[in-house]
Parts: C-alpha cells; structure tokens; sequence
C-alpha cells in the first residue's frame, strides 16, 4: 500500500456543526461533538484514530524496540536514592530492575551528638536490603492490577508512625487518601475519596490536612480530616471562591503552622493557621488587594517573616517583616530589604534552616543555590551571599533538602551531559560533598557538546538557543534538527540529562532548545513578553530560532522537526499555521491546540486560571480576537502542512483529548498535503501519559522514532 493510499485511508470524522458565539463572532465548529466522551462514537472514533496510527508508524517498530532497548540499557534499574533524614529516619526510595514503580523505604537514623556522623547518609546496597530497613510503600504492589497508577501527596506525622499518601489510578488527578499504621502494615480505616495534592499531618498527629478539587478541576477547598471519623463530618479551613485563584497549602519550617496561598501567574494571598491552638482562626498575612506576587517563609520564633515578593520588583526581592506589620493593610514599603532587585537576576524563592536563608536564584539563564547567614539578616550587619561554584557553563542546581534542624543543604545538580548529581552543602565551613551520580551504563560524556548560541528575532531580541550533538558530528555540513520549545507559565526549559535524548544524538540529530519568550529564562520580562496580547511572540520566536539554525548552517533545510507538549503543543500547532514549510514533521504531546474554545468555557477544567496567562476573551473582544488569529484549531488553512503526529490521553484533566482529536480531524479536512497526519491516544493514561517508567520509555521511543523517521536518522552514526 503506498503513503498516498494510506492517507487516503484516514479515519474522517463526522462532520456535526455547532456555532460558537462570542462578540458578534460566530464560529462554527464541525468537530465539538468529539468531546462527548461517554459516546460509544467517539470512543470508536479514537479507536480507529489509534489503528490509522498503528498503521502509518508500522514500519518504525524496530527504531522503537530499538530505542527502548537504548534506554533500558543505559538506565541502571536497580538503584537507590541518597537517604534523606527526618525527625530520626533515613527516607530513601528503591528502583529494581524489570519493576516500573519506586519502593518508599526508611531505616533508623542514630544520634551520637557528633552532627558529621549523624548527618553522614548511610551507604546503603542497591541490590540488598539492610536487616532494619522498612519498606513504607511498594508502588508496585500497589498498581498490580491498574490500567495506571500514580502517586500523589505523601506526608509523614511528627512521630513517624502515620502515613499519608494519595493514589490515582484513573490518570486524572483525582486522588484517593489513605493513612497506614507503620508499627503494624495495616491501613487506617480513614480512605477519603476525590483528595487533590497536598497533604500534612498536625503536630498533634490528630488530623490530617488535605485540599479537593471543583467541578472544574481547580483546588478550591483545604479540610481538616480528623482520624477516626467519617469523611463527611471534615472541616472546611479555607475555601477559595474566585474561580481564576488556585489553592494550597504548606507548614511552617517548624511545622507548627499551616500557611494558606491562593494565587495565579499575576498575584497571590497568604494566610495562616496556628496548628497548637485549636480556638485559632485564620489569620491573614498578605492580601490579594495588593495584587503581588509573593511566597513567605515563617522565621521560628522570632515572630518575623522572610518574603519573596514582586513590589516594584519584576524579577523579586526578598524583605523582612513582623508577622505584626502584616495583614489586610500592610505596606510593602515599609519591609525591610534582605535581596534587593536586580534586573539580571531572578530570585525563585527561599528555605529556612537553622543558620541560613538558601535562595534560589536564576543568573545567566541557570538556576543556582544561595545562602544567606541568618545572623545580622536585614540589617546593615548582613553577611554577603554565598554561591558554591560548579563546573559545567550551563547547569541546573536546586536546594532539594532544608530544614531547621539539619546542619547541611541537599543540592541536585544536573547539566545537558552531567547525569544527577547530589551535593550536601554543609552550613558551617560552606563545604561541598558529593554523595552520589546517578549511574548511566554505556555512556561516555565526552562524546557529546553541549553550547549555547543565540538566534535574533524580527524585533532584535535575542533568543538563547541551547544546541546540543555528538562531538564527531560535521558541523561544516547542515544536519538534521529536532527543535523543541515551550514558551508559556514563566516555566524554565533548563539544563538536564536525558537518556532517551542520547538516542537521537547518537543517530547524527542536533537537539536544540529554543528558550523562547513566555518562559522565564531571561526573568519576569521574557516572560510578560509572551503571554496575552504578547502571546505571539512565543510562536514568532521558535520560528526565528529554526531559520536561524538554517542561515548559519546548522540545519539541513530538508530535515528539521519541531517537538512540543501541553503548551509547548499549542506552540507546535501554531507553527504548524504558520510556517509549515519549515518542518519535515511535527509531533505534539498533549497540545493545548483548541486554546480558545477552551478558555471561553469556565465550566471546563481549569479554563477560569487559564486567563490569567492568556487573557479573558468572555470578556474582553480584543483578547478574543488576538486568541481567535493564533488559536491551532481555528487558523487550519488550505496549506500543505508536514508530517504531525499528535499525542494525548483520554483521561487528561489538563488538556483535554478533545483538542488534538479535534484538531487532526481539521488539518485532514482542510489541510493540502499528502503527509500522514496522526492521532495517537493513549486510553488509560493522564497528562503525563501511560504510567510506569517502562511505558514512559515506550512513549519518549515513540515520539522520537516518528521524528527520527522523518529525518531519515534511522541508525546509529
């Protein structure tokens, strides 16, 4: 059968029209009813989608089984963690080969007053268990016999006795909560349905704090769970109204409170629950009012908060102020400054130890860890900031661990070709250990380069542009190219080792990250330039980023292929709009590509959050008709558009199937070229598709073995 006949083939969907009306503009819609998903219709309809599919990549299930062997082969299965203290425990997870779930393991700490000692993590075998050890949660035992399985919130009470943890086992977010009895394996007969992210125990071990999500999907309550009685009599502590604010919670460094932040990508609100009196109301610390962007950490005993926040400050500073000065009439101005702004740097946010304040900041594009000597903080006696230094040029390092008690930081560090790595930085001489690199068989760092190059786009600003590739690849000829972009949230694409990608270097690709605006590598600005009415900028600069990549010789004109996912698949459909000639093929996991038809419905999953990223076009018709120019769905032309394989999940809450099945529907009705256009769903998974660390291979091998397909890199240079 030729490429041509099987085009042909493709599965049509019905043609149903509807109308869509928003601002004197009616839109009509011939594929709505996809979203129908109890119809027997569309089920079948995907189905066949997923047959078409099977079909038209047959011939690249030998790449797939390849890359998946790759993968499996470079990833030592059997490992462990570095354990982490707490409260007398060492915690540590488990993997083990031919199991796809961790194992949540503990043995008991000693305390010997010698703090290096004590805080040294045992060196503990992969293969073998420690006759102490305790195995706290199999999550294979738990998913035998799920179509998917997925951890949620776990939390541990003061004692270490309770453990709280959250299972989905549907792919869509909505947790089931139970709470097991250490000391005796058994499970409480607490089991609370419908449980979002987020969980903590009261200090008195009493209760147990969780947060439920709307009909939309959003978190809009906090309860009070409190052991021993039945779900229906527990406590509403907050509630969030407003359907554009998501809700959560956290404790105190000293665990004593529990601090309340509802917020969007614009501003937030922080409240407070005393959790050691049990008359306490909550207390509000920073006001909604004030429309900042802010977090807060609690200073122990010293009635003072530490808190990052955007006051005159795009980019964050951190001040110090009594929990006294705060409240509904608060002044930023009168906090004291700890971080002033600065406009080249980003300030993330803080943790509290028991000597220091760690940042976490973001220089030159790289996330790095800070510390900040509590003596003298905030006043003119304050130390200088601290930075341990690392070897690669472009890096990720993230504090992992800090807590009041502990004498050390726990540092993860990663760059493009440094498998994981973690530190523990010890607070009293700034001493750097390293305790563990993730092992990687078959692997050889010095066969890869990793650089950073910068494409111009139309307006003069300059993009950074990460091109990673083997070493003895000729760059003095253009070569194939896999471009991935973002570009949405003020989400980093930073620097991380992949195995999968290893695959697609070792096959003559060049793999580059396009940090296009609607990030937040360059700061709250590169941000704010690619959100709402800036929005295009985001699809404008990955465009800029590929023929860069063209003119200065990097890419065969022939052979590049764009990859994105969620927002990043909205980005790919935009692309695929606008400059479809640039791409041999486009493969878009999970994409937000019917963004308009989405956001003008506040009943739907999380769409009323949505408009604070991209505006409200309910309300506003020049919002509307900016979404409505560059929406993926709505902007299908009569064009020949490359080979597009769309990818995502039935039971995804966060974009739903009904976009790509929509969308793929639209480019085949509409659409010129002869080029195989695929909806691949994944029937029991969520937005992170199928479960397991086996079928996330399976699905990376899948996705780039269409790219390298396409590319014509089917074999190893």
């Amino acid at each position: 059968m030729t490429p041509e006949s099987l085009t042909a083939n493709a599965p049509r969907a019905a043609k149903l029209p509807t109308t869509r009306s928003f601002h004197g503009d009616d839109f009509i819609d011939n594929y709505e009813w996809l979203r129908e998903k109890s119809n027997p219709e569309v089920i079948a309809h995907l189905t066949a989608e997923n047959e078409y599919t099977d079909t038209i990549t047959a011939g690249q299930q030998p790449l797939r089984d390849a890359l998946f062997s790759e993968i499996k082969g470079r990833t030592v299965e059997t490992d462990l963690s570095v354990p982490v203290r707490r409260r007398g425990w060492w915690y540590f997870t488990r993997s083990a080969e031919g199991k796809p779930y961790t194992i949540q393991c503990r043995v008991k700490a000693s305390d010997t007053g010698d703090l290096v000692a004590d805080w040294t993590p045992p060196v503990i075998d992969p293969e073998t268990a420690l006759p102490a050890e305790e195995v706290l949660l199999d999550g294979n035992a738990l998913a035998e016999g799920q179509p998917f399985f997925s951890l949620g919130g776990m939390a541990l009470n003061g004692d270490g006795n309770l453990l709280a943890y959250c299972v989905d086992n549907a792919g869509d977010e909505r947790f089931t909560l139970f709470i097991k009895d250490l000391e005796t394996g058994k499970l409480l007969e607490d089991t609370i349905e419908g449980v979002f992210y987020g969980l903590a125990f009261s200090p008195d071990s009493s209760t147990i704090f969780y947060t439920v999500v709307d009909e939309t999907w959003r978190p809009h309550q906090i309860r009070a769970h409190r052991l021993g009685t039945l779900p229906a009599e527990d406590k509403i502590i907050f509630e969030e109204t407003d359907p554009g604010m998501w809700l959560g919670f956290d404790l105190s460094p000293d665990r004593k409170t529990l601090m309340i932040s509802s917020g969007n990508s614009e501003y937030a609100e922080t409240s407070m629950l005393d959790l050691l009196d049990p008359s306490a109301a909550v207390v509000l610390l920073v006001p909604r009012s004030l429309r900042l962007l802010h977090g807060i950490d609690l200073m122990p005993g010293a009635g003072q908060a530490l808190i990052t926040h955007d006051h005159e400050a795009p980019n964050n500073m951190v001040s110090l102020a009594s929990v006294d000065q705060l409240g509904e009439n608060t002044d930023p101005a009168q906090w004291r400054t700890v971080v002033a702004h600065e406009d080249t740097v980003k300030i993330e946010g803080t943790a509290i130890t028991g000597s220091h304040v760690v940042l976490s900041v973001r220089r030159d594009t790289c996330e790095r860890v800070q510390l900040l000597a509590l003596d003298g903080l905030g006043t003119e006696a304050q130390q200088p900031a601290i930075e341990p230094d690392f070897e690669d040029e472009l890096f990720t390092a993230s504090a992992t661990f800090a807590e009041l008690e502990a004498p050390l930081v726990r540092i993860g560090y990663t760059a493009d070709f440094t498998p994981p790595r973690v530190y523990d930085l010890w607070l009293e001489d700034q001493s750097l250990v390293l305790r563990k690199q993730t092992p990687v068989n078959n692997f050889d760092p010095a066969k890869y380069l990793s650089t950073r190059e910068w494409a111009t786009a139309a307006d003069g600003t300059r993009i950074p542009l990460t091109i990673m590739r083997r070493a003895d690849l000729d760059t003095s000829v253009p070569q194939p190219v896999l471009i991935y972009g973002y570009g949405s949230y003020e989400a980093s694409m930073d620097p991380g080792f992949g195995i999968p990608r290893l695959s697609v270097l070792d096959r003559g690709v060049v793999f580059v990250i396009a940090h296009v605006r609607g990030g937040g590598e360059l700061g709250r600005n590169w941000y704010l330039q690619g959100k709402k009415l800036h929005k295009k900028n985001t699809f404008t600069d990955f465009i800029d980023s590929t023929k860069y990549l063209l003119d200065s010789g990097w890419a065969d004109p022939q052979r590049i292929a764009a990859l994105g996912g969620s927002a990043g698949g909205l980005l790919m459909g935009a692309i695929a709009n606008m400059a479809p000639q640039l791409y041999t093929a486009i493969i878009a996991q999970v994409p937000f590509v019917d963004a308009l038809t989405s956001i003008l419905d506040p009943e739907l999953p999380l769409s009323a959050l949505e408009w604070e990223e991209w505006g409200n076009p309910i309300e506003s018709k020049e919002v509307y008709d900016y979404m409505k120019s560059y929406s993926p769905y709505e902007n299908v032309t009569a064009q020949d558009y490359p080979k597009i394989a769309a990818v995502t999940s039935l039971n995804d809450t966060r974009v739903l199937y009904v976009e790509p099945a929509k969308w793929v529907a639209k480019l085949r009705e509409i659409g010129t070229g002869q080029e195989p256009i695929v909806l691949k769903t994944e029937m029991d998974g969520g937005h992170g598709g199928a479960s397991g660390r086996y079928e996330s291979w399976k699905s990376r091998a899948w996705d780039y073995s269409f790219a390298l397909d396409a590319l014509g890199c089917t074999e190893e240079i």
